[in-house]
């Protein structure tokens, strides 16, 4: 009999999107997912990372997580859960009620296990997969968000963040063929970045850190492993042209610039130490994400757009978020109120407006400035700069005028202090 796996990941719970609640859209997906557990048969649901949004989540995500894993173990008591810690949890917290979860046949993996040595005790990231018929299918390597001094140190190479984490990956792998069966498969979870994943443009939640180095390529993951379970990524995408190394993408949109994102959760069979059929189940939609306009346009012809909108209901829990795109010659200090005072009575939510300003040349932004040249900036020049970089525009004389004022006041005000 196959096993059947179900891959998710990032759910982020407690998250805000643009200081709106999502409680009820999280519960709508936890809802939508319990479901289809249950529909679909699932034999094991891998949750790789980034379950909630911050390391120190509220007591109502808290509760929102163990209800689903209560329910969910009501509804299907023979379901394993394997869920390891993203970069947006606490390891220690995720793990604190370990032992109790896995009477509930869940299994927490936030901490990198050591032997007394001081090495990787992989014996205990390696747990068994079972099908229904209680015959193990599969070994599932339950490897979470890696921090530094997680991964072995390797001198003298040029990455060692990507050295560290292949090794991890490939002394799991090669402790899992030595105890695994005829026949059983070989499955690792991760929370990381691969080189060549497509991110969104502007979502902060997975970008990587120091200064982009943070990466390992498809290749650092062994022939031996049979599916690659990823998170971190919110696109769903398979990576380095392999089908079995995926990302299964997060269930809700995290800002607007994953609009068209098909939000989802993945579905595999494993059999006879193959991966089988691996099928994309896209998350239904709970509130829409709107851009007014689709490009940005002049604020008059902006607010003709919003006019045309639905009208607002009783009820406005499920109105779709609205970001409002304009394009602006230069800056206008009422467009807000105008914008709030158009959508006032109409279906929506104002989540964002995504000003955009028609340029009088093209600035050279994300240029590196030197130490000796940021020095010899005067804070003038740093405001013209950056008034520059952000309206793509010269600023106004008055504006000069106006800072020199307020610069040559705190001057004067810490001379006095001095004497």
């Amino acid at each position: 009999m196959a096993l059947r796996i179900l891959h998710t990941a990032d759910w982020h719970l407690g998250q805000t999107f643009y200081e709106y609640d999502r409680t009820h859209e999280h519960r709508a997906f936890l809802e939508w997912l319990k479901k289809t557990l249950h529909d679909e048969a699932v034999d094991v649901m891998l949750i790789c990372g980034d379950i909630f949004d911050v390391s120190n989540p509220s007591a109502a995500s808290l509760s929102m997580f163990y209800n689903f894993l209560k329910e969910t173990n009501r509804l299907l008591p023979d379901l394993q859960i394997i869920s390891v810690a993203g970069n947006h949890d606490s390891a220690a917290r995720l793990e604190s009620p370990k032992m109790l979860l896995e009477i509930f046949n869940v299994h927490v993996s936030g901490l990198i296990p050591r032997t007394p040595e001081g090495g990787i005790d992989y014996t205990q990231l390696c747990i068994p997969l079972k099908n229904k018929n209680g015959k193990t299918e599969a070994l599932c390597l339950t490897i979470p968000f890696l921090r530094q001094g997680d991964y072995p140190r390797v001198e003298n190479v040029e990455n060692i963040y990507s050295t560290g984490v292949a090794a991890v990956y490939r002394q799991a792998a090669g402790y899992a063929e030595t105890i695994r069966a005829e026949n059983q498969a070989i499955v690792a979870t991760g929370h990381l970045h691969t080189l060549h994943a497509e991110i969104s443009d502007d979502d902060k939640s997975e970008r990587t850190i120091m200064g982009g180095i943070e990466f390992i390529t498809a290749s650092a993951f062994p022939e031996s492993l049979s599916y690659v379970a990823l998170g971190h990524i919110h696109k769903a995408q398979s990576i380095g042209g392999k089908e079995n190394i995926r990302y299964s993408g997060s269930p809700l949109p995290m800002s607007f610039s994953e609009i068209n994102y098909k939000h989802q959760v993945i579905l595999l069979d494993v059999e006879d130490g193959a991966i089988g059929k691996i099928t994309p189940l896209e998350v239904p939609v709970t509130i829409e994400l709107l851009n007014v306009p689709r490009n940005a346009k002049s604020p008059a012809e902006v607010l003709n757009e919003l006019e045309i909108l639905p009208e607002a209901t009783v009820d406005k829990t499920l109105a779709p978020y609205l970001q409002v795109k304009v394009l602006l010659g230069s800056p206008e200090p009422d467009l807000r109120n105008a914008i709030e005072k158009a959508i006032e009575k109409k279906h929506v939510k104002l989540a964002r407006i995504d000003v955009q300003y028609e340029g009088k040349g093209v600035y050279e932004k994300g240029k590196i400035v030197s130490v000796d040249e940021l020095q010899n900036l005067n804070p003038l020049d740093m405001l013209v700069q950056r008034y520059k970089s952000r309206f793509d525009a010269e600023m106004p004389e008055e504006l000069k005028t106006l800072f020199g004022i307020a610069v040559e006041e705190m001057d004067a005000e810490e001379s006095e202090c001095q004497s």
